[in-house]
């Protein structure tokens, strides 16, 4: 209980306006914000594993809506919501009114009558995502202050075209407890890198997340990928701005061989090139599924051109002491496994399988902790009524 305290009190230290806010981008967040996300993770964290219930609501609706396929994610946030007492509900975009041409605006006020959280992955379409969570926001801040909306819903980024911040801030809260604390991380490089896939269309948001948010922390962040296999620019010009401000560096390099050289952590990771990405998100806006399929069989033939580009165990061997923590935000490519070669052979990930599922388990506490932050101005004295309780989740 005593830990359980100190990170309460961590918390509440903590210079946050999270509670005015959504939590849409890492990096819209200052550092002492992003520090209150994983210190109130690890506290839910370390409430439930003492058996004491963390239920904050006794009633409310969490809506999600996917707009792309999930396992981890989809499930991490229903995980989230039943933690802090919320029942969910989704949205099915095919069975509303949607689909007769009601307007986001209508939409976000006709689902928030109850609602405490709403959770949306949408990242099928560059340059709209992040843009429609923010409509949906502004909606919500239209109903609740015309008094339409008793409370005013949190927005959860669960993935859009941009960024992927519940898995940048898992895999943050990862490397925290991998490595023994974030003052730790200062000068640890991690190797973001693209790797090959037999499939195409990868979004663009998990390493931009991870460059937008590792260099936050004083971390030596090398970016890789073959030529054409660009980010979206201002992305990488907001890493190097981190980089810059906090003590860390970042670097682009054109081979994995060079990004894997004395790396402390690896993430191998296919993604699609943001100009492919435009593309296809003009081809998906017009229907065109004649361009759609042919895009897609350039963007496999370009893939493969760069089937060097894997995470054997040679290339781990390049890694600092050749015992570089390997991460992956899941499902991997792995070459003879799930494919006939992907981003990953089967013994390296085989090695580090049970790393990444400790740290795809991050992600609920993080939803969860995004909740509390947007629904409370003080969600450490929130949690800490929940310790003086005592209620046990499990009676014995």
């Amino acid at each position: 209980m005593k830990e359980i305290k100190r990170l309460l009190n961590i918390i509440e230290d903590k210079n946050s306006k999270l509670h005015e806010k959504d939590f849409l981008l890492t990096w819209e967040q200052s550092r002492d914000e992003l520090e209150q996300v994983l210190y109130l993770a690890e506290a839910l964290k370390s409430l439930r594993a003492s058996n004491i219930d963390t239920r904050v609501f006794n009633n409310g609706l969490g809506i999600s809506l996917f707009r792309d396929n999930s396992t981890r994610t989809r499930f991490s946030y229903a995980s989230a919501l039943n933690l802090v007492g919320l029942t969910q509900q989704d949205l099915d975009e095919g069975k509303s009114q949607i689909a007769h041409g009601e307007t986001v605006r209508e939409t976000a006020n006709m689902i928030a009558f109850c609602a405490e959280a709403i959770g949306i992955r949408d990242d099928m379409y560059l340059g709209a995502g992040n843009a429609y969570m923010r409509e949906v926001g502004e909606a919500l801040d239209d109903g609740f202050n015309e008094g339409v909306l008793p409370q005013r819903p949190a927005i959860i980024n669960l993935q859009c075209d941009i960024d992927h911040p519940t898995q940048a801030m898992a895999d943050l809260a990862w490397l925290k407890e991998h490595f023994g604390g974030l003052d730790n991380l200062k000068g640890k490089k991690i190797a973001m890198t693209w790797a090959y896939s037999p499939s195409y269309g990868k979004p663009l948001s998990v390493p931009q997340g991870i460059i937008g948010l590792m260099t936050r922390f004083g971390m030596d962040v090398t970016l890789a990928h073959p030529q054409g296999y660009d980010l979206i620019p201002d992305v990488v010009d907001v890493a190097k701005n981190n980089a810059q401000a906090s003590g860390g560096s970042f670097r682009q390099v054109a081979s994995m061989e060079e990004a894997f050289d004395g790396a402390d952590i690896v993430y191998p990771k296919s993604w699609a090139p943001w100009q492919i990405m435009q593309q296809r998100t003009e081809l998906l806006r017009q229907n065109d599924s004649q361009g759609l399929k042919a895009l897609e069989q350039t963007c496999l033939a370009q893939n493969a051109q760069y089937k060097d580009w894997h995470c054997t165990e040679a290339m781990m061997k390049r890694t600092r002491d050749g015992n570089a923590l390997y991460m992956h935000c899941l499902p991997a490519d792995i070459t003879g496994v799930s494919c006939e070669r992907g981003e990953v052979e089967a013994s390296v990930f085989e090695r580090y399988r049970i790393a990444t599922y400790k740290e795809a388990s991050w992600k609920p506490w993080i939803i969860a902790a995004m909740i509390l932050a947007r629904k409370f101005a003080h969600p450490g004295d929130v949690l800490a009524r929940r310790l003086e309780a005592a209620i046990p989740r499990v009676y014995r």
